[in-house]
């Protein structure tokens, strides 16, 4: 990735620091495919007794989660603190009823890339929407891997490289800076999963529109959940008039229907921490490989 197209860490933590009190009102999709991952839960059998919301925003997964594995435990981890303190207030709703043996929904404030957790402590990660944020999405999946138990599962979604595409070709001839975040394709995601040490992942896309009436619209919703530009070769000024004139009139010939389209590529994932190998005495099975 060329350093223009890299986050900067330091802006996405202020601008979803932000968004907080805004999010769950415009996250209309975020919470669609929060709901669609919970669904494919049902295909899975697993008991985890903890679980990592890995990117948790205003905790949008914590009552499924909790909902659908009764004995476990979430652990809520944002970058911003703002979105972790929203995903905390979410336990008043069921305290005391089913706290008796102690706290189900911890928050924490922290970096996917570099999990502040113990190795092994959970027996499922989950990540809704959230790994596109990372520089270097390769180590977010390590950091995953490094905090799953064996046998524990990783289930994530994440966008695809056709997300917001009529966005990026209206700005691309407006001038030399980046505008668009760029996204990793399902095939590079599966690949990292394998070199992270995962076994049987299995990868999968759908295209979701949403449409608006104009492009002031679009860059409001996207503001509004914290997602506007943060690459390091965004423009050092907020965007003149006659600009954003230029790309509204670029963005005009994809209108279909009196509507605007804006294209997400939703990647979504899973993969299992597959346990240590073993041998007839039950020693660990050590490969050896030449160099």
């Amino acid at each position: 990735m060329s350093d223009a197209l890299a986050v900067d860490k330091r802006m996405v933590r202020r601008s979803f620091e932000q968004a907080a009190a805004t999010y769950d009102a415009a996250a209309v999709l975020q919470n669609e495919v929060c709901r669609r991952m919970l669904a494919r839960l049902d295909y899975i059998k697993l008991e985890p007794a903890t679980i990592l919301d890995a990117g948790s925003g205003t905790g949008n997964a914590v009552a499924g989660l909790l909902a659908r594995y009764p004995r476990a435990r979430v652990i809520a981890l944002d970058l911003a603190l703002a979105m972790a303190r929203r995903a905390r207030a979410r336990r008043a709703w069921w305290r005391g009823v089913f706290e008796r043996s102690g706290p189900r929904l911890a928050a924490v404030c922290g970096d996917i890339e570099q999990l502040p957790l113990a190795p092994a402590c959970a027996g499922m990660v989950w990540s809704n929407l959230a790994i596109q944020w990372s520089n270097e999405p390769q180590r977010t999946f390590a950091e995953m891997n490094r905090v799953l138990m064996p046998g524990g599962l990783l289930l994530f979604s994440t966008f695809g490289p056709d997300t917001l595409k009529e966005l990026r070709a209206a700005f691309e001839s407006v001038d030399r800076h980046t505008h668009v975040h760029r996204f990793t394709d399902m095939h590079d995601v599966g690949d990292m999963l394998v070199a992270c040490g995962f076994a049987d992942p299995v990868m999968d896309m759908e295209v979701v529109t949403l449409t608006y009436a104009d492009v002031r619209e679009l860059m409001r919703d996207l503001k509004a959940i914290g997602a506007h530009n943060m690459t390091r070769g965004r423009p050092s000024a907020l965007a003149g008039k006659s600009l954003f004139a230029q790309v509204a009139r670029n963005y005009e010939p994809a209108r279909r229907e009196g509507r605007l389209p804006a294209t997400f590529e939703v990647i979504y994932g899973h993969a299992w921490k597959p346990a240590p190998r073993v041998g007839p005495t039950g020693r660990p099975v050590i490969d050896i490989k030449p160099r």
